[in-house]
């Protein structure tokens, strides 16, 4: 299958391509030429089947068999395995667990399928010189690409994150790996440090000399394995018999990759009623979704910190999937709150069901709540661990939780962080060592 720009200025690529790049050379985010739609027979097969099996199925289907299958085989074997449960909270209110993964963050499927592919194709390549992988990231992203590339030959990370602007453990857990893992803060936004890789991809002189790519969602291999997340609800929803074709999902959103995923497996025919985009403070798509002008501004900082973006990079993805705000307004309702109301949720939550949300899936869980309609079947998708966010919930909740071993783990490691200014000359420098 051929790959284009959202851009329309930049010629078709192969699943290769795209994932090697990146970005498009116009600067668009690369989508499938067609999305292809499964059988209804496989929709309803899908309780039946195990969690692999399911991925392998889907990803296999949406890449129309441009991965070979026994390395597909081995992407999903090495990528899912811990279990994404599905938690009832109430009657028809549900909260998906994502966050079970290496480094108890959603990103964690996407990130490391991602990786792998990347890994797969260097290596059929024989390409010469070191691949660098810029991630810019709000926090989760950071941690869990440099969990999939830690000492990998030939890959260099380069981790961009605000200053002060993400917890502690987030930044521990690409900061304490060292090796080929460079932890770079940025005295400046989120936006800023997405807008310096944006330049070092359009830099035509630097490409020349190094070899680029990202492993965030503007990269297309991200998306495609976290529409699993959908189809695995419905499944587990399909064998306690819950009808589909009222299900709703709510989705915590900064960068939409997410969003976009979910779309994408409706497009493939998964019974999908809605989605539900639920942000924080900076909600740039909430104001798009009413007022159909898409203007993003610096953004601000939250109490979810992976949810501060002010200029969403997949929006075009979502524009594209949709068509029009009329369109996209058919399938999307958009939510926003304040970091009090989300301390509130937190806290009755816990108190009311004695289950512990952290921020970022308490925004999704809120928005889920409001928006419910009688009949219908709600998904709240639970992106990070609480203990990812400990001084918060244990803020909201009034007591102490436990901190897994997997992540104490990283506090007795040292930090190696460059610091540098919002500047991409900078940027650049330690690009070229």
């Amino acid at each position: 299958m051929n790959y284009y720009s959202t851009r329309h200025n930049s010629p078709d690529v192969t699943l290769e391509q795209a994932v090697l790049k990146g970005l498009a050379v116009d600067g668009g985010l690369y989508m499938p030429r067609a999305i292809p739609r499964l059988p209804q027979a496989f929709i309803g097969n899908l309780k039946s089947m195990s969690l692999q099996e399911m991925a392998y199925a889907v990803i296999n289907f949406a890449l129309q068999g441009d991965v070979e299958a026994s390395v597909l085989h081995e992407l999903v074997r090495q990528t899912l395995t811990y279990d994404i449960p599905l938690k009832q909270i109430e009657d028809n209110r549900y909260v998906m667990e994502l966050f079970h993964g290496p480094t108890m963050a959603f990103k964690d499927v996407g990130a490391q399928f991602m990786g792998g592919l990347l890994k797969h194709y260097t290596r059929k390549r024989g390409q010469g010189g070191t691949v660098n992988v810029l991630v810019p990231t709000s926090g989760d992203t950071g941690s869990a690409v440099a969990g999939s590339f830690n000492n990998v030959p030939g890959v260099n990370v380069w981790v961009l994150y605000p200053q002060d602007s993400i917890s502690y453990m987030q930044e521990a857990q690409f900061a304490t790996q060292g090796g080929n893992i460079h932890a770079i803060e940025v005295n400046g936004t989120f936006d800023d440090c997405k807008s310096l890789v944006e330049q070092a991809f359009m830099d035509q002189e630097l490409n020349k000399r190094i070899i680029l790519t990202s492993a965030t969602s503007i990269n297309v291999a991200r998306i495609v394995p976290q529409t699993i997340y959908y189809f695995a609800a419905y499944a587990m929803l399909a064998k306690q018999g819950k009808p589909g074709k009222d299900l709703v999902f709510s989705v915590p959103c900064a960068n939409l990759g997410n969003l976009v995923s979910g779309l994408v497996a409706r497009a493939m025919g998964l019974p999908v009623k809605r989605f539900v985009a639920v942000e924080n403070g900076n909600h740039i798509f909430h104001n798009y979704m009413f007022t159909g002008k898409f203007t993003p501004h610096p953004s601000e900082a939250s109490i979810a910190p992976a949810m501060d973006a002010g200029n969403p990079t997949n929006f075009e993805r979502i524009m594209d999937l949709t068509g029009s705000v009329e369109d996209a307004r058919k399938v999307i309702n958009a939510r926003y709150y304040s970091d009090q109301q989300i301390i509130d949720t937190m806290s009755s939550v816990y108190h009311q069901h004695g289950y512990v949300l952290d921020p970022h899936s308490a925004f999704a869980y809120r928005g889920m709540c409001d928006d419910l309609q009688p009949g219908e079947t709600g998904v709240s998708l639970a992106t990070a661990h609480p203990a990812k966010f400990a001084s918060q919930v244990e803020m909201a909740i009034g007591r102490e939780i436990e901190m897994p071993k997997q992540l104490r783990n990283f506090f007795s490691g040292v930090r190696r962080v460059t610091s540098i200014p919002a500047r991409y000359n900078e940027f650049k420098k330690l690009l070229l060592g």
